[in-house]
C-alpha cells in the first residue's frame, strides 16, 4: 500500500516468451476468439446474476490478462472497467507463491490500494494453465456490487475518511482452490454484505470465470501455448503501432484543460482537475500535474488504477474505433499522475465516490485538451451525476434493498461534430443498459411518477446536446435517501464553441411543507409518500449555436427539445406561426438580421476552417 507499489503495478510489462513467428491472419483469428470468450463470460454473468444492477443494467466487464499482467482483450462492456482489470490482477501475479496459485483456482479482489477501482467493483479472476503447468493467461470479471459491508448501505459513505469505513477490503482472496469452492471463505465474504442477492452475484461471477477458462483451455489445446502467446504479443504490438500512427496525425504541442468539481462532500468548493496533453511526434503524454492535492478533502479521491483507466477511456475515444483495446494503448501513451493528488491518493483514502468525481472530470479535461487536435471525435466519456440518488430500506427479514436510481433517465449525452446528442445515456457507459422502471417498482416500494426530458435541457450548439430528464419518484414506505449533488455550479462543458449542459438539481419531499433543494449532500429519512424530483443534466453542445441550420432549429422546437424563446436567444432563429398548431416557419430575413447582430459573421471563417 504505497506509491512504490503503484509504480510497480503500472510498470511496462515484457512480451510473452515464445519461439513462434505468427502471421496476421492467425493472430486475428485468435484475437477474435479471445473477444468471444470475453463476451461469453460477461453474458454468462449478466444472465446468471441475481441483482438488477448486473442482470439488467449490465454493469460488468470481462477481460483477459496475459501471464505477464498485460491486458490482452476486453469485452464490449463498461469502458472504464476494461482498463482496470490488469492492474488488480497484477498484485496476485506478483504474489503467486504467497497465494498458492494453481489450476482451477478462482480469486476475488476489490482493494483500491492494490490496483483496484473502488470497493463496489469486485474483480473475480482465475489463472489458465497449459498441459505442462505453464501459466498462459488470466480470465477476469469485474462487476459493481450493490453493497460492500461498510458503515453505510451501498458502499457510499459521504463522510468517510478512510477506506475501512467503506467496507470489506480484499487485496487477493482465494474463493476456489483447485476447482473446489472454499465454503468458509465464500460464507465470510457474503456475510459481510447487506444484499440478499450478493451470494448469487458472487457465484455467478465464479461461474462466468470458470466457463471462460474452459473455453481458453480449449483454445490453448487447439493452437498450442506458443502460438497463443505469439498472438497476444502480435495484437498488443499492433495496437501500439496504430496508436502511435494516430498521434502522428495530430499537431505537436501542449494542450491544457481545467475542470472543476462543485465541492467535496464536506463542502470545500471548486476541486480542481488539471490536464496537459503533450504531443511530440508519435508520443502522447497525459499529465495530471496541477490537479488538487489538498489532503483534507473528503469524498473526492479516485484510485490510481481508476485514474489511469479514465484517462485511457477518453484517449481511446479520440482515436480510430477499430484499434483493438489492449495493453498497446498503455505502451504507446505515457500517463503522469502526481503522488498525493486526488487522482493518486495516499494509502487508505476512501475511494467509493471517486469513481464519479474526480473520475468524470479527468475524462472531461482530457477531452477538452484533445479537442484541439481531434475535434471530430471529441465527446466526453463521463457521467456527471454526483452519485446514485439512492433510496434504501430493509425488508421484514432485515435484508437491505436499494433502488440505486439507475433506471430510465436521460443524462450527459453530448453532441459530437456532425451528430446531435441522442439516446438516454452517454456512450461512456458502453453496453450498460438502464433498467426498467417497472422492474424497480416490482422489487422495491417505490413508484416512478414520471421520466420526462426537459425542454432546453441540452447544451445549444451547431450540433445540439441531448436533453436531460426530470425523474420523479415516490417512496411507498419510510426509507432513507442519500445524495451528493455536484455538476450544478460546473455542469458538463461544451466543445468547440458549444454551450454547456444544464446543471443537475435535486429536491426531496416535493409538494410538501418540507420540500427542500439538495444543495450539497443529504442523508435523510423520508416518510411514506415522499416525492423526489431529480433533474439530470443534459448533454453539452458542439460548435457555436449560431451556425446551426435554422430549419433544424425549427424541427427541434417542434420536437420540444428547444423552446421558441431559446431558438431566438441561443440560436438566433426567428420563428413565425404556432407551436400548438404545428405551423412554425423560419423567418429567414429576420433570422439573418438577428444572427448578424449576434456576431455570426465572426464565426463563419472559423466554421470554414
Amino acid at each position: 500500500m504505497s506509491y512504490e507499489l503503484n509504480r510497480k503495478l503500472a510498470a511496462k510489462r515484457d512480451p510473452l516468451p515464445t519461439a513462434v513467428t505468427i502471421d496476421q491472419v492467425t493472430a486475428d483469428i485468435i484475437r477474435g476468439a479471445f473477444e468471444t470468450v470475453c463476451f461469453e463470460s460477461a453474458t454468462f454473468l449478466g444472465r446468471a446474476a441475481s441483482s438488477p444492477i448486473i442482470n439488467q443494467s449490465n454493469e460488468r466487464n470481462a477481460a483477459i490478462v496475459d501471464a505477464n499482467g498485460r491486458l490482452a482483450m476486453g469485452a464490449v462492456g463498461t469502458p472504464h472497467l476494461t482498463f482496470v482489470n490488469q492492474m488488480e490482477t497484477r498484485w496476485g501475479l506478483m504474489n503467486q507463491d504467497r497465494y498458492d496459485w494453481g489450476p482451477g483456482d478462482i480469486f476475488v479482489a476489490n482493494d483500491p490500494d492494490h490496483g483496484g477501482g473502488h470497493l463496489p467493483d469486485y474483480c473475480v479472476y482465475g489463472p489458465v494453465y497449459d498441459d505442462t503447468g505453464e501459466l498462459i493467461c488470466i480470465q477476469t470479471l469485474q462487476a459493481h456490487q450493490g453493497d460492500t459491508g461498510g458503515k453505510d448501505p451501498g458502499g457510499f459513505s459521504l463522510d468517510a475518511k478512510d477506506i475501512f469505513t467503506e467496507g470489506l477490503v480484499l487485496p487477493c482472496l482465494k474463493l476456489v482452490h483447485r476447482g473446489e469452492l472454499r465454503r468458509d471463505v465464500f460464507d465470510m465474504v457474503t456475510r459481510n454484505n447487506r444484499f440478499a442477492t450478493f451470494a448469487g452475484d458472487l457465484a455467478a461471477m465464479i461461474g462466468g470465470v470458470q466457463y471462460a477458462n474452459r473455453m481458453l483451455q480449449e483454445l490453448i489445446g487447439k493452437w498450442g501455448s506458443d502460438t497463443i502467446k505469439a498472438a497476444i504479443n502480435h495484437s498488443i504490438e499492433h495496437t501500439e503501432k496504430r496508436v502511435r500512427e494516430e498521434v502522428t496525425k495530430w499537431a505537436d504541442g501542449s494542450y491544457e484543460a481545467t475542470v472543476l468539481i462543485d465541492h467535496d462532500t464536506a463542502g470545500t468548493k471548486d476541486i480542481k482537475v488539471h490536464v496537459t496533453c503533450t504531443i511530440k511526434g508519435d508520443q502522447l503524454t497525459v499529465d495530471l500535474t496541477g490537479t488538487d492535492d489538498r489532503q483534507d478533502l473528503i469524498g473526492v479521491w479516485n484510485t490510481f488504477a481508476n485514474s489511469r483507466s479514465y484517462v485511457m477511456t477518453q484517449v481511446v475515444a479520440a482515436m480510430d474505433p477499430t484499434i483493438v483495446k489492449n495493453e498497446g494503448f498503455f505502451d504507446a501513451v505515457e500517463i503522469v499522475i502526481p503522488e498525493g493528488c486526488i487522482a493518486q491518493p495516499p494509502p487508505n483514502k476512501p475511494a467509493a465516490l471517486g469513481s464519479f468525481h474526480p473520475a468524470c472530470e479527468i475524462t472531461e479535461a482530457v477531452c477538452l485538451a484533445l479537442s484541439n487536435v481531434a475535434p471530430e471525435r471529441s465527446q466526453p466519456q463521463l457521467y456527471k451525476i454526483g452519485m446514485p440518488n439512492a433510496v434504501i430500506g430493509f425488508d421484514d427479514e432485515g435484508m437491505m434493498w436499494m433502488d440505486q436510481g439507475v433506471d430510465c433517465r436521460s443524462m450527459d449525452v453530448s453532441a459530437v461534430q456532425g451528430i446531435d446528442g441522442w439516446g438516454s445515456c452517454p456512450n461512456a457507459l458502453g453496453s450498460l443498459i438502464l433498467s426498467e422502471a417497472e422492474d424497480a417498482e416490482s422489487r422495491f416500494p417505490i413508484l416512478n411518477i414520471s421520466r420526462e426530458m426537459t425542454t432546453d435541457g441540452g447544451g445549444a450548439g451547431q450540433w445540439r446536446g441531448q436533453a436531460g430528464s426530470l425523474n420523479v419518484k415516490q417512496v411507498l414506505k419510510p426509507t432513507s435517501a442519500m445524495a451528493w449533488m455536484v455538476s450544478a455550479d460546473h455542469p458538463l462543458r461544451g466543445m468547440c464553441g458549444g454551450d454547456d449542459a444544464i446543471p443537475y438539481s435535486n429536491h426531496f419531499e416535493v409538494g410538501s411543507a418540507n420540500e427542500r433543494k439538495i444543495e450539497h449532500t443529504a442523508q435523510d429519512l423520508l416518510p411514506t409518500g415522499a416525492v423526489i424530483a431529480y433533474q439530470h443534466g443534459g448533454g453539452a453542445g458542439f460548435g457555436h449555436a449560431l451556425l446551426r441550420d435554422p430549419e433544424q432549429v425549427k424541427e427541434d422546437v417542434l420536437d420540444e427539445y428547444v423552446s421558441v424563446e431559446a431558438a431566438r436567444a441561443k440560436y438566433g432563429v426567428v420563428l413565425t406561426g404556432s407551436l400548438a398548431e404545428y405551423t412554425l416557419e423560419v423567418d429567414w430575413d429576420a433570422t439573418a438580421a438577428l444572427r448578424r447582430e449576434m456576431g455570426v459573421d465572426d464565426l463563419l471563417p472559423q466554421a470554414a476552417e
